[in-house]
């Protein structure tokens, strides 16, 4: 599943087309209106955390990658029928593939919390912080995924920023120290950030310590590994130097 980071850059790879007007319009997508779509202009492409928004005068539409979702500017997949595919009256075309796609009404100013988007420049780690200590039963692992708290984190920034400070996964988020919670807040902004210069510097796979690892490079012993948290999905963990707060 794209995480944030990885959303940005398809925004800003799609920034061209804004202005653009849509000539045609297809897919397998049963939820898109695909007639109401030709000679609407694209206002803005924008994301917020793991979705991908377009912008147009009647409506936005929203974009979500899902698992295994993927997309072609200006190129089309062989032997895979898009979900969703913009061809434009000014040249160049978006094609997005084994994703979600939903329309959203009225404007998306109201329809988003921009401040809990961690890629976002309106983002508000105080707010962050606000909403972690309401939930002290949460364990630490299912709390970095919560996007209405930290939207965009995903699971190779949950695992990373959980190594990076030392926490273990199943920690809860009430029995940390208060220093520990406010560095969760700061590191998963500033993970993500990491995160993108190195995706874009194709790089994003050498920086990784925990995710996908077999040894700790601090302890130099065997990772854990478990589908852990209401969330199921995969941690790697060192029982060793992540202290589990409980």
């Amino acid at each position: 599943m794209p995480e944030g980071p990885s959303l940005v850059i398809l925004k800003e790879l799609a920034k061209p087309f804004e202005g653009r007007t849509i000539a045609e319009a297809h897919g397998n997508s049963t939820t898109v209106p695909y007639d109401e779509l030709p000679g609407q202009p694209i206002l803005s492409v924008r994301t917020w955390g793991k979705h991908f928004l377009i912008e147009l005068p009647l409506f936005s539409l929203r974009v979500h990658f899902l698992m295994f979702g993927s997309y072609r500017i200006d190129e089309r997949k062989e032997h895979s029928p898009p979900r969703l595919s913009l061809a434009f009256e000014e040249g160049g075309e978006l094609n997005f593939y084994t994703c979600s796609i939903r329309t959203i009404d009225g404007d998306l100013n109201e329809a988003y919390e921009w401040q809990a988007d961690v890629m976002a420049d309106e983002w508000k780690p105080a707010v962050a912080l606000k909403k972690l200590r309401a939930m002290p039963d949460t364990l630490a692992c299912d709390a970095l995924l919560d996007q209405t708290v930290f939207s965009g984190v995903g699971n190779i920034i949950k695992n990373e920023v959980l190594f990076r400070l030392k926490i273990h996964p199943l920690s809860t988020i009430g029995a940390l120290p208060a220093t520990k919670l406010r560095e969760l807040v700061k590191q998963a902004r500033q993970y993500s950030f990491e995160f993108l210069e190195w995706k874009k510097a194709f790089v994003l796979k050498q920086h990784w310590l925990a995710h996908t690892k077999r040894i700790c490079p601090r302890c130099n012993i065997a990772f854990h590994k478990g589908h852990l948290g209401k969330t199921k999905r995969r941690s790697f963990w060192c029982e060793k130097c992540q202290k589990r707060y409980e």
